[in-house]
């Protein structure tokens, strides 16, 4: 009884700030923050606790806030799903104005958002942090079969669950894995889930029942030629067959075939390929939504135009963007969102304070942890602008190791929610001094 009128509470008062966030919102803020994830988030926080209350607007549709780094562990059967979310309304900062919309369109030379019911909202600054767009339409036939037939991804809240429902009915067969050529958000994850299945198949007794394949749009494995190293052992170690220069292009659910595209220079570019499977988990293709890609600044990729080191616009110097919309160079992670973070809000708060100073650097900082297992994982760390391992601790984290696997599946979570959201993590830099001051590695 208690604590049903405890949920019927906590719903009415979700339900008052959904309702609050808009019916009584201005129309003009100091700053305007396009996206509510974990990038949108981490300069909100600050930047609305140092510009006031009311000062902020962040423009974000959806009512739940997912932790996506999670959905691995989940889609493994390492993790609860609903360790992975909380309401929009818990992380939204209290000092800003949460615009419960989607933007439709920005016009820089108005400084104005458009929102999804045709209202505009004014700025002075404006942060772009909106992500990027899962494209389930970009492969022939997934949209009508995922969550079905066996086709599940990790990279979607609606299907992440059915990863583990349909690795648990395997008995044997093709266990598909794929990895597509667009740029995508963290691009461990695709093969992340092949170990985890492999595992998964070793606990069952069925391992030699079952071959798995993972087929990657790209030339290696992982970009870095350390961690390339490391995850081809790995591959090796565990019979999974790693295909390069393969693109999923159709998958026939009803019949249970997936369809690749050679790409490459080789003697087989250009042809196609059907594999019959009785596991297929798709990273789909990704793009930049429509509203930043057919707006002014937007590159000839879609994505926000910024300096790759100040984060600042190349053409209107009131614009700032990060995370996986932005053109940064450097490979798409919460990790990579972090570091961006810092530097972002100490050029915008000196720009916007009149300060006449260096602008802070981001140096493409990124990490993209692989887990290989129960308490196995590589944590791989890097600068995505020269390819070089930046790695955080004193030992060898292209190694399998089980602490590299608390640090991801327990404390960075935690990070997560109590510290990146709130605007306190900027990254691992100032441990690194610590904990690996000579770069040893």
């Amino acid at each position: 009884m208690l604590a049903s009128k405890f949920a019927t509470n906590a719903a009415s008062r979700n339900a008052w700030t959904r309702l609050m966030s808009t019916s009584a919102a201005p129309s003009s803020y100091k700053l305007v923050v396009v996206g509510g994830g974990a990038a949108g988030l981490a300069v909100s926080s600050t930047l609305s606790q140092k510009l006031g209350k009311g000062e902020v607007a962040v423009i974000e549709p959806s009512r739940i806030h997912y932790q996506q780094p999670l959905f691995t562990f989940v889609g493994g059967g390492l993790k609860d799903f609903k360790d992975t979310h909380r309401p929009t309304s818990e992380v939204v900062p209290p000092e800003a104005q949460w615009i419960d919309q989607a933007a439709a369109d920005i016009d820089p030379e108005a400084n104005t958002v458009t929102l999804a019911d045709g209202s505009k909202v004014s700025y002075e600054y404006l942060i772009v942090a909106a992500g990027i767009e899962l494209n389930f339409g970009g492969i022939k036939g997934l949209k009508e079969t995922i969550g079905k037939n066996g086709v599940a991804s990790n990279y979607s809240p609606k299907y992440v669950q059915k990863t583990y429902e349909f690795l648990q009915d395997v008995r044997g067969g093709n266990a598909l894995f794929t990895m597509p050529a667009t740029p995508i958000k963290c691009a461990g994850a695709p093969q992340k889930i092949a170990y985890l299945a492999d595992e998964l198949f070793r606990g069952k007794g069925i391992r030699d029942n079952v071959t798995i394949n993972y087929y990657t749009a790209l030339g290696k494995i992982f970009a870095v030629d350390k961690y390339a190293d490391a995850m081809n052992a790995v591959a090796k170690s565990r019979d999974i067959n790693v295909n390069l220069f393969h693109d999923l292009v159709e998958v026939d659910g009803a019949a249970k075939k997936a369809t690749f595209k050679v790409l490459g220079s080789g003697p087989k570019a250009g042809e196609t390929v059907s594999v019959p499977y009785e596991f297929l988990h798709v990273t789909p293709p990704m793009k930049p939504f429509d509203f930043i890609k057919n707006s002014k600044i937007a590159n000839a990729a879609g994505f926000v135009d910024v300096d790759q080191y100040t984060l600042q616009h190349s053409r209107y110097s009131n614009i700032y963007s990060l995370g996986d919309c932005s053109s940064l160079p450097t490979s798409k992670t919460a990790a990579a969102a972090a570091a961006q973070s810092s530097v972002l809000k100490l050029n915008l708060l000196n720009q916007i304070k009149g300060n006449k100073v260096p602008a802070a650097q981001y140096d493409g900082y990124t990490s993209c942890p692989l887990v290989t297992g129960k308490h196995k994982l590589v944590l791989a760390e890097f600068s995505g602008y020269t390819g070089s391992p930046h790695e955080t601790f004193f030992f060898n984290q292209a190694n399998e190791h089980a602490f590299s696997y608390w640090l991801t599946a327990d404390l960075l979570p935690e990070i997560y929610w109590k510290s990146m959201l709130k605007g306190t993590w900027g990254g691992p830099s100032s441990i690194r001094k610590v904990a690996n001051p000579m770069s040893m590695n």
